[in-house]
């Protein structure tokens, strides 16, 4: 077994732990069953998430077309990047929750992944050295917030590019694709979102996912929580019959219990960007040469080869960039 199944295991003796293996005692005569808690702040939605509607933007995934990327040492004078330099450091924000992207690791206790590796190479970018990071943990619906209220420079957490996130923040171009699925118990006999009409099915608060449940023609029951983990502990007590979120997000989340499967066909494209606040084009630009750099010189490759290979399969070929200029 290597180090990243170990982990797996560990982080899902942890969670299983937490839920009493996720199976119900059973209850003698003249006991009082006692209904196990949720995790705080689960909700059912009676009714689906609403939002203002969106103007069509076009093509969401259009960014802004990088340039030259310049030297640490050679930022241009006044510019997002050498004010970040100046403060002396890059806070990012990232999750703790999910496999393999942003996780933290039970043995060191640092927060490790793919995304978190993304944000090095940016630190690299600004500072020469990944020593200036500094990572900020959000939950999904704490990004934007975090980005409009000035607390990160950047947020890199699997979050989906969308016309109605683009009202209210700038993204790079896509740095990985994934897809939205649905992860069930083994023996459940459900095999995608048309099987769970009436049911449970969790995601996080702020996700697309959400929204996506909410909109499904066979009309499931979204239950919102605050972190991919709580999904997981309320699918293993039977508080929901399914876990409906990014393919990259269920993979990791199978891993940590061997007795759960990833079911059905692609719901929607979930192309991942960096998020940036409004209005900072130059550091947009910035943003997206160091993707390039990364796309081209098999920086990319080696990222995803290290920490999703095993869970996902070899490495397909980074996503193309699309620019609107």
């Amino acid at each position: 077994m290597n180090s990243r199944n170990v982990i797996a295991a560990v982080l899902g003796v942890v969670v299983l732990l937490a839920t009493g293996c996720g199976t119900e005692e059973p209850v003698t005569p003249g006991e009082v069953a006692v209904e196990v808690p949720r995790p705080a702040g689960a909700e059912e939605l009676t009714e689906p998430p609403t939002a203002p509607p969106a103007a069509d933007c076009g093509d969401p995934t259009a960014s802004l077309r990088p340039g030259p990327l310049p030297a640490p040492n050679a930022l241009p004078a006044g510019s997002t990047m050498a004010q970040i330099r100046a403060s002396g450091k890059l806070v990012v924000g990232v999750d703790q929750n999910t496999y393999q992207f942003g996780f933290r690791n039970p043995f060191t206790g640092d927060v490790e992944g793919f995304d978190i590796d993304m944000a090095k190479q940016i630190a690299r970018a600004i500072f020469g050295t990944e020593n200036a990071l500094q990572l900020r943990i959000l939950t999904s619906s704490q990004r934007i917030p975090a980005l409009r209220e000035g607390e990160v420079d950047i947020v890199i957490r699997t979050m989906t590019i969308n016309c109605e996130r683009l009202q209210e923040v700038d993204f790079s171009s896509v740095y990985y694709l994934a897809g939205q699925r649905v992860l069930v118990k083994e023996a459940s006999g459900i095999d995608g979102i048309d099987a769970l009409g009436g049911k449970r099915v969790c995601a996080t608060d702020g996700s697309t996912s959400l929204a996506n449940i909410a909109e499904a023609p066979s009309k499931p029951i979204p239950v919102k929580v605050s972190d991919w983990t709580d999904c997981l502990v309320m699918l293993q007590q039977n508080q929901v019959d399914a876990i409906s979120t990014d393919d990259t997000i269920l993979a990791g989340l199978s891993a940590q219990d061997p007795f759960t499967k990833v079911v059905g066909e692609p719901i929607d494209d979930e192309p991942y960007g960096m998020a940036i606040p409004k209005g900072q084009t130059d550091f947009v630009r910035f943003v997206n040469a160091v993707i390039e750099r990364m796309r081209t010189d098999g920086t990319w490759r080696d990222t995803y080869n290290y920490w999703l290979r095993d869970l996902l399969g070899p490495a397909p070929a980074p996503p193309v960039a699309r620019y609107r200029d």
